[in-house]
């Protein structure tokens, strides 16, 4: 694998692999880890020296989880299942028309079996678990956790998205809740506004202004979320502005519910931490607190 045909990968890993090789563990005493959404871009993030380093950011700041369970919005798949839970899963190169180099990429992670085992505990007998034994991780998956945890020395377990309904979802975020106690990080993948269709030659490009529906989807849940306004999170389809532009299809915002549904109080107003625009499309990414 030659990172040199990425360079600002490669300048970024020089930092980050020392600092989150000195990053302090989690411990019961730390009580509950946040969960996360995070918009992941894809893999044009690892040409991104500030948005890099804004993810780096964000992971030194809180102790480093024993385990990571997340959901992307790149496996949308029912009944409820898990992914490969041996070390050194294969990666899912789920993308087309990058350059070569994106497909040598590497993110082997410890043995996951606890937590796949924990995560099925915690499911209703109505719904058992399923584990694809031969699934690696999506982009929408190891791109982030690339960046944030570039040691791949937490375990990583990614769970399908099975459905897109936000009472179901906020449920199934609620079942998880008790394992952020245990410092598992609870993370939603998606993008928070994924018009691509809609994108013109100078988004691509990252000249200009966002558009106008990005920018309007983007304050819309930008207030929700600030007032805990899940009520009107979940009715994104008929209330928020820039639809159906914004989410022409819809697995990019829904895993959002399952964030909520895993804080102490899915109500709460949640911090952004990430916010800004790629290519158009709206970066914010938050933390439940």
């Amino acid at each position: 694998m030659d990172m040199s045909a990425l360079p600002l990968l490669e300048q970024h890993l020089s930092v980050a692999v020392p600092a989150s090789r000195d990053q302090r563990a989690w411990t019961p005493e730390d009580g509950p880890l946040p969960s996360l959404y995070i918009s992941h871009g894809a893999p044009p993030l690892l040409e991104d020296a500030a948005w890099m380093r804004q993810l780096l950011d964000w992971s030194l700041d809180l102790p480093k989880p024993k385990a990571i369970l997340i959901v992307s919005a790149h496996w949308e798949s029912a009944p409820l299942s898990v992914s490969a839970t041996a070390a050194g899963t294969p990666l899912v190169y789920d993308f087309g028309g990058f350059k070569p180099v994106f497909y040598t990429l590497q993110y082997e992670t410890p043995d996951a079996t606890a937590l796949a085992q924990r995560v099925a505990a915690a499911m209703p007998d109505s719904e058992p678990l399923h584990e694809h034994r031969s699934r690696g991780l999506d982009h929408g998956a190891w791109v982030p956790l690339m960046v944030m945890y570039p040691l791949g020395d937490v375990p990583v377990l990614q769970l399908s998205l099975p459905t897109h309904d936000p009472d179901r979802l906020l449920e199934l975020g609620r079942r998880l809740r008790p394992l952020r106690e245990e410092g598992v990080l609870v993370i939603g993948s998606g993008f928070m506004t994924h018009g691509l269709p809609f994108l013109t030659r100078s988004h691509w490009t990252g000249a200009g202004s966002p558009p106008g529906w990005s920018a309007d989807f983007d304050a819309w849940a930008a207030d929700a979320l600030a007032r805990g306004d899940v009520d009107m999170l979940s009715r994104y389809a008929s209330q928020a502005p820039g639809m159906p532009f914004a989410h022409p299809t819809v697995e990019h915002y829904t895993p959002l519910f399952v964030t909520l549904g895993a804080a102490d109080r899915p109500d709460a107003p949640v911090r952004s931490v990430i916010e800004g625009y790629f290519m158009g499309l709206s970066k914010r990414s938050l933390q439940t607190v």
